[in-house]
């Protein structure tokens, strides 16, 4: 168990479980509370949250496999459009044109009947797994070709972002069936409950941390396992590690997997909170948002990582709210930033000032 709960985990899940618990509690306040939460911040919050587990995916693959992805913002595009297609499904005849059996948009551009891989997503255990399971096999199939090619590099990263591109401008097209470039939106309850009620967003809220917490869990369990030890060794020395016996390829493969599923996980819980999820989730910039995050909070600390993201979107609503030219600049310092004299990021700096304060000289009064 201590190898799953280091310090650094502890401190961050405890100070998770303390905000999953305050927050509720000071969203029921009167608005005159000076500790009061407004309802519309949960969501928020959050989407806050489903960022930070985005980063924990990522983190698994990049921070301890190696593995530079730049198409993670697909597999959390998918999560959030196997919920957002059930959401439309529990419209049913409340909506626009009244139609039990099609989403508003697809009676608007003519279609006759829902299309097959519609089916099932009225129920929403199956979406729930969809949300999973979609992500999680798109990522086997890619990594399955890509890693028994012996693709790495920065050449397996354009390839993932020539994914992410690819599915932006297929979920585009009206053909599709997925809404195109307006997307899926106008969602009005989940398993009965009202998006818009508080108590849902609560809901929601603490269902994300406590799904970041288990990716956490889960993500450290992994790196500190036989098979994590494994994925640092291809890392640092790939072709040693092959030499030894050790098939690379499966153990790329089912990291890879697990942490496109995580990213569709978030993606899963984003899109109740947000209310819409369009074909610009797919957009390549954010998937090069995402290792921003990574890198600024700690590459390979999976608590940096989700760090990193509560910290740059933190930061992003402020300037877009107050300075809404700015973001990009400040995003693009920012990266620099971490490169020139970051690198191992905010808990790598921590530890650099940690180790230099523990080796520095005791002070000793001067003799009289």
């Amino acid at each position: 168990m201590s190898k799953l709960i280091d310090l650094r985990m502890g401190l961050f899940l405890a100070a998770l479980f303390i905000v999953t618990v305050l927050v509720p509690i000071a969203s029921t306040l009167d608005e005159g509370s000076a500790v009061a939460i407004p309802s519309y911040l949960i969501p928020l919050m959050g989407k806050y949250l489903c960022y930070a587990i985005l980063a924990v995916a990522l983190d698994l693959c990049w921070g301890y496999a190696g593995i530079l992805s730049l198409g993670h913002g697909a597999f959390f595009a998918l999560g959030g459009y196997a919920i957002g297609m059930h959401l439309m499904r529990e419209i049913g005849a409340r909506g626009v044109y009244a139609n039990p059996d099609l989403p508003d948009f697809m009676v608007f551009l003519g279609w006759d009947e829902l299309p097959w891989f519609w089916y099932g997503f009225d129920w929403f255990p199956f979406a729930a797994v969809m949300a999973l399971l979609v992500p999680g096999a798109l990522a086997f199939v890619f990594g399955w070709f890509a890693f028994r090619s012996r693709v790495s590099g920065v050449y397996l990263s354009i390839i993932t972002q020539a994914l992410t591109f690819a599915l932006l401008l297929a979920f585009f097209r009206n053909e599709m069936g997925f809404g195109g470039n307006n997307g899926l939106t106008d969602f009005r309850d989940v398993l009965g409950f009202s998006l818009s009620a508080p108590s849902t967003r609560i809901a929601l809220f603490v269902l994300t941390a406590l799904a970041l917490a288990a990716c956490l869990v889960i993500a450290k369990a992994i790196t500190v396992s036989k098979a994590g030890k494994v994925l640092v060794a291809v890392r640092d020395a790939e072709s040693r590690t092959r030499f030894m016996g050790y098939r690379v390829e499966n153990y790329s493969v089912f990291v890879f997997t697990v942490s496109a599923m995580m990213a569709g996980l978030a993606g899963a819980l984003y899109v109740p909170q947000v209310g819409i999820i369009n074909p610009g989730e797919f957009a390549p910039a954010n998937s090069i948002e995402i290792v921003v995050w990574v890198a600024l909070g700690g590459r390979g600390t999976l608590v940096g990582a989700a760090i990193g993201a509560l910290v740059v979107v933190a930061v992003e609503s402020w300037l877009t709210a107050n300075f809404p030219d700015l973001w990009l600049f400040a995003l693009g310092a920012l990266f620099i930033v971490v490169v020139l004299w970051m690198p191992n990021g905010i808990l790598g700096l921590v530890e650099k000032l940690r180790f230099r304060r523990a080796k520095a000289p005791a002070k000793t009064e001067a003799p009289a």
